[in-house]
């Protein structure tokens, strides 16, 4: 009985939120102030779906049963209510990006943030002062299993947590990681494979260069390496070479000359300027 009067008060809440505000289409309602009330139970919110941001919080909610196809929610507050469990209740809620619910009673954290995986929007998370906080791995824990995170528990998540996080709950795939430098991997092999297939010739900056049927590999005098840090130098030192080509629109007469000289002959110089530097 207590919970059906709760769902009634709260339809009560609704409408007189939509009198106030003049609202007379459920489609209109896209924000709900529901916190400070008392509540132990909310009545269906299904029938307002364009609902973006939910106040619920210093009520008495133990769990939440109330959004059911809101899918648009984006800010939902449930602070200092009474939740012990939230499975099941806010993973279809894929566009959240702010969810509070610090100071209630959750105490398992795996289920928990087990709900929050699917949400690749949010980015802002409070759940300070409940029980499941005062584990050693949550924040780690936390930042790992939802990688959209920017604060957690208002404090700004640094990349030396994510890198430690990764380091914990995914080790194969860190190790890699720190073998990967400048988008490859750094490997005796590599240092090897540099060594049979060598780099493009010194840059000539400033100054065209005629194209040449020569191999580019050719212009490299191969040399033993004595050192694989010998190896690494010259390797770096090749990588340094760049090289790109521009259309020479200096050699294209303008549609002015071409008027005056129709009888001109067009240069036959070549109009491919390749520019190599270092």
């Amino acid at each position: 009985m207590a919970e059906e009067t709760d769902k009634e008060r709260s339809k009560q809440l609704i409408v007189d939120q939509m009198k106030s505000q003049r609202l007379t289409k459920d489609l209109q309602v896209t924000q709900l102030f529901l916190a400070e009330s008392g509540l132990c139970d909310v009545c269906d919110l299904g029938q307002f779906r364009d609902l973006q941001e939910v106040w619920a919080n210093g009520n008495k909610l133990r769990r939440i049963s109330f959004l059911t196809i809101n899918y648009r929610i984006s800010h939902l507050f449930l602070q200092d209510n009474e939740l012990v469990d939230i499975c099941g209740a806010l993973s279809h809620l894929t566009n959240l990006q702010v969810l509070m619910l610090q100071s209630n009673q959750l105490t398992k954290l795996e289920p928990t943030i087990k709900e929050f995986k699917v949400m690749q929007a949010l980015h802002t998370l409070n759940l300070s002062n409940n029980p499941l906080a005062q584990e050693s791995e949550y924040r780690h824990y936390t930042i790992h299993y939802i990688p959209s995170l920017k604060l957690l528990d208002r404090s700004e998540i640094l990349k030396s947590e994510r890198d430690t996080a990764g380091r914990l709950y995914q080790q194969d795939r860190q190790a890699v990681k720190d073998t990967i430098a400048f988008g490859r991997r750094c490997t005796d092999d590599s240092v090897r494979e540099e060594e049979r297939s060598p780099s493009p010739p010194p840059p000539m900056s400033g100054r065209n260069v005629e194209p040449s049927n020569r191999p580019v590999a050719d212009n490299f005098a191969s040399s033993p390496r004595e050192s694989p840090e010998e190896a690494v130098a010259e390797r770096a030192l090749k990588r340094s070479v760049m090289q790109y080509s521009h259309f020479d629109w200096s050699k294209v007469p303008k549609a002015e000359e071409k008027r005056l000289n129709k009888d001109a002959v067009p240069s036959n110089k070549s109009q491919i300027v390749t520019v190599r530097f270092r």
